[in-house]
């Protein structure tokens, strides 16, 4: 009887043990962990990050920080910390939140343009993936791989296509640099390549036409149009004579790139810079800006006509009247510089 009572009895303990057991299992495996009120949070786990310094990053975001060292243990976390963005939602439970982190890195949609330098174009993309702007522009400007693929430093500018992307976030400089190449390699597709080929121009002297175009203008459809009367001056031997070559110039020479020039005197006309295109009659070095898609297209597709001269338009901001002779042009121009003068703009 009383072996009988003792059997009952282990059984008993057993039973509760093994509840207690299951309990807390299913407390640190299965429960809710989460310690935030939104929907989701987000977190950003830099590259190289150890499970210690990971500590810092979770532990304000979940309840039970030892269940959850526990499970990340148990599942091989705790060795293998994953860099990334991860977007974690309420109500996870430790091996929700562990198997997350794992395996679900969730990219950015990454975008950029008008970017007017490297630098530039280094600073935005640093706003957005892990990659810090000293290693993206030490990226940008390497110069064995500009020159192997085809670039110089004035020109490398062109090689990144101004669009939306999806990346990782824990991206680095080399791998969004590789990317980048891919991009533009699809960007100029045979049809491109043609267009480029039929009006005489390089893939980079398309990108520097089209950054004059993109600076000239900002109504996408009036940029074939700007478009064709720089194509009419390079093809007759003319030079572009485009003021936002000379802002560029002295931009550069004065080394301020922050400075604001609303208006060209003939003064700066004279400034010795290769952007400066009143003064030589090739094309600049490279673009003075990121040009978008629609400028580049639009000088692929220039119109055809024969204007040879434009000035801003003050009776409809923001487009431009045409002249195909300097007298008419001379006309345009007095209207426009009336209306300037009135302004008080000097500069």
């Amino acid at each position: 009887m009383y072996i009988k009572k003792l059997l009952l009895l282990i059984a008993v303990i057993g039973l509760i043990v093994g509840g207690l057991f299951a309990y807390f299992v299913y407390q640190a495996v299965f429960s809710p962990n989460t310690n935030f009120e939104t929907e989701t949070t987000t977190v950003y786990i830099p590259s190289g990050t150890t499970y210690s310094e990971l500590r810092g990053i979770i532990y304000p975001l979940i309840k039970n920080t030892s269940s959850f060292d526990k499970i990340a243990s148990k599942k091989g976390y705790t060795n293998k910390v994953k860099a990334g963005r991860y977007i974690l939602k309420k109500g996870l439970n430790n091996n929700e939140l562990v198997d997350l982190l794992r395996s679900k890195n969730t990219p950015i949609q990454l975008s950029f343009n008008n970017q007017e330098r490297l630098e530039n174009l280094a600073g935005r993309i640093a706003q957005q993936i892990e990659a810090d702007s000293v290693s993206l522009l030490n990226a940008f400007k390497d110069e064995a791989f500009v020159k192997e693929k085809g670039f110089t430093i004035d020109n490398a500018l062109a090689m990144y296509i101004p669009n939306k992307y999806e990346f990782f976030w824990n991206t680095s400089a080399e791998q969004f640099r590789s990317r980048m190449l891919k991009e533009y390699n699809r960007f100029w597709n045979d049809e491109r390549k043609e267009k480029a080929k039929n009006i005489g121009l390089t893939f980079n002297e398309v990108t520097t036409v089209a950054s004059i175009v993109q600076k000239e203008t900002a109504k996408v459809d009036e940029r074939p149009r700007v478009a064709g009367v720089y194509m009419n001056r390079y093809k007759n031997g003319w030079k572009l004579d485009a003021d936002p070559t000379v802002i560029y110039a002295l931009k550069k020479h004065k080394n301020d790139w922050d400075i604001v020039i609303k208006r060209v005197l003939y003064k700066d006309l004279e400034l010795d810079s290769p952007y400066n295109t009143y003064k030589y009659k090739e094309l600049p070095p490279g673009p003075i800006t990121m040009p978008d898609i629609s400028s580049i297209d639009a000088v692929l597709n220039y119109e055809k006509h024969d204007y040879y001269f434009f000035v801003a338009n003050v009776e409809n901001f923001g487009y431009h009247k045409f002249a195909k002779t300097l007298a008419q042009h001379g006309r345009n121009k007095k209207q426009y510089v009336d209306w300037i003068n009135k302004q008080g703009v000097n500069r």
